[in-house]
């Protein structure tokens, strides 16, 4: 799976574990999000969030009407972007600067 460029777990499993122990956790303010997110297009914004939801490369392409080739080139400019190592990364990323809350819908 890490080959194939996936996540070691799933990320529904991912998006379970994060909702039970982030519960906790205040929202910053929206322009702190805003400038964590720093040079992000609104495209790789919507694909982080969408990898924060436990969204995997295809369903993400479904939903953005997008190739899967397309959406790895997103998630590998956020990852870079934000100096991150891979989609767990991202996702705990996500949740720690507020960019999605537990239980919130994701798309």
């Amino acid at each position: 799976m890490v080959a194939a460029g996936e996540a070691l777990l799933a990320p529904k499993v991912t998006k379970r574990l994060l909702e039970r122990f982030a519960t906790d956790l205040a929202a910053p303010p929206a322009a702190t999000v805003e400038a964590a997110l720093g040079d992000l297009t609104d495209r790789e914004r919507e694909v982080l969030r969408l990898v924060a939801g436990g969204r995997s490369n295809l369903e993400i392409a479904e939903r953005l009407v997008l190739s899967e080739t397309t959406v790895k080139t997103h998630v590998s400019a956020v990852l870079r972007k934000l100096g991150l190592r891979d989609r767990v990364q991202a996702v705990v990323w996500a949740y720690e600067h507020g960019v999605v809350r537990p239980g919130q819908e994701t798309g």
